[in-house]
């Protein structure tokens, strides 16, 4: 996703709550984490994602929008 603003990104966000995402993030010193997941709710500041960690356990994770601004985090939609 390549976005110019934050409401950009909010918009895109909510707009694909409930889909299945690829996530991407940059967790400093060269390491990239690469989970899958589904988009749970889109907040005014922050979004959640559902994933399933290699232990078969769920996990909710949030994220800001400008994290996904700043290319720290990358998102894919699942088609």
């Amino acid at each position: 996703m390549e976005f110019k603003s934050v409401n950009e990104i909010r918009s895109e966000v909510k707009k694909n709550v409930g889909k299945e995402v690829t996530l991407k993030a940059d967790k400093g010193r060269k390491r990239i984490v690469t989970k899958s997941g589904v988009i749970l709710d889109a907040f005014p500041s922050v979004f959640t994602i559902k994933v399933n960690n290699d232990f078969d356990a769920e996990r909710t994770v949030s994220y800001s929008y400008s994290d996904v601004l700043t290319s720290t985090v990358r998102l894919q939609i699942k088609n």
